[in-house]
């Protein structure tokens, strides 16, 4: 009987005090026992450090960040893995108990080739990124995430698990880009990765206030659109370029597109602002999409505003 693989966990960390015991205690309790644990302290403040010396089990090894920030952390953990499998975690979530055995499996029997990944309980005392969530398992329970990938991080970033040839064929962590999250969904898209329907919730997702993402400059909202219009005009090819929408998040992808000297024409369906000129741009009626049918459509509306736009186009919000 052929060995089973060994499933390797990169896990940057950094003040996690609150969470880490019951992070790591999810661990040890997985049904799957054939695991590495590699931990990365990034320059913790807390009594992190301390807690991780609490737990002696020769499969969780650390080391502390020799960079700054969770892209070096990552790129170190990684680094220092050996399984044949690799996967994610966050030190101030959660495991459920079968979470490294499902996706093994499904990795197992699907073959190179595929990103397992699972649906994410998520908990927090508002309701924070709840909405995202559930959008995130819709998503997942189809194995269809890669279908709206310029609306959002389409794979939470502790929620899967590849073959280690697949992600470093995907240069993971190889270059200080953030979101590093979202900017892996697209390497696993251009590598041609098939992602393993699951409606199994494998990870439970903590919000608080004090999480990277919520605070660290590295995720804000221009990052992200910046890294959409980035893959979007490496892929995305075809005819005349329109934007669609005039809101904040249209400004700022007209504003990058005149700074990156990309053509294309601006367009939006508020009376008030149609002729007007905003940074050189003057904004034309919607109703220019229906005579150009080749066109790329970049839409940046939000709401129940996009519910009355073709879904073939790319949705940026």
């Amino acid at each position: 009987m052929p060995t089973p693989p060994l499933i390797s966990i990169l896990m940057p960390m950094k003040d996690a005090g609150l969470f880490l015991r019951a992070c790591l205690d999810s661990i040890l309790g997985q049904s799957e026992e054939n695991w590495e644990l590699i931990v990365v302290n990034d320059h913790s403040s807390d009594n992190s450090g301390e807690i991780l010396r609490e737990f002696e089990d020769p499969r969780i090894r650390v080391f502390e960040n020799n960079g700054q920030g969770i892209i070096p952390a990552l790129r170190l953990a990684l680094s220092e893995s050996a399984g044949e499998l690799v996967t994610r975690m966050d030190a101030d979530d959660l495991m459920k108990v079968g979470k490294l055995a499902s996706m093994k499996n499904d990795l197992v029997r699907e073959g190179r080739g595929h990103v397992a990944l699972g649906l994410v309980e998520y908990i927090c005392e508002g309701e924070g990124f709840r909405k995202y969530a559930q959008w995130l398992n819709v998503l997942t329970r189809e194995g269809r995430n890669f279908e709206e990938i310029y609306k959002e991080c389409v794979i939470p970033s502790p929620c899967w698990m590849l073959w280690r040839e697949d992600l470093e064929g995907c240069g993971a962590f190889g270059r200080d880009v953030y979101p590093e999250d979202y900017d892996l969904c697209f390497r696993f898209r251009e590598r041609g990765l098939k992602c393993i329907a699951c409606d199994e919730v494998l990870h439970v997702w903590r919000d608080h206030p004090d999480r990277a993402s919520r605070n660290d400059e590295n995720y804000a909202d221009n990052r992200f659109l910046d890294l959409k219009l980035d893959y979007f005009l490496k892929f995305e090819s075809g005819g005349e370029l329109l934007l669609w929408g005039a809101g904040r998040k249209g400004k700022l992808l007209a504003a990058d597109l005149v700074k990156r000297k990309v053509d294309f024409r601006w367009l939006c369906n508020n009376k008030k602002k149609i002729g007007r000129e905003i940074g050189g741009k003057v904004l034309e009626d919607c109703a220019v999409v229906n005579s150009l049918p080749d066109a790329r459509v970049i839409v940046a509306v939000a709401g129940e505003a996009q519910e009355e736009i073709d879904q073939n186009y790319f949705f940026f919000c």
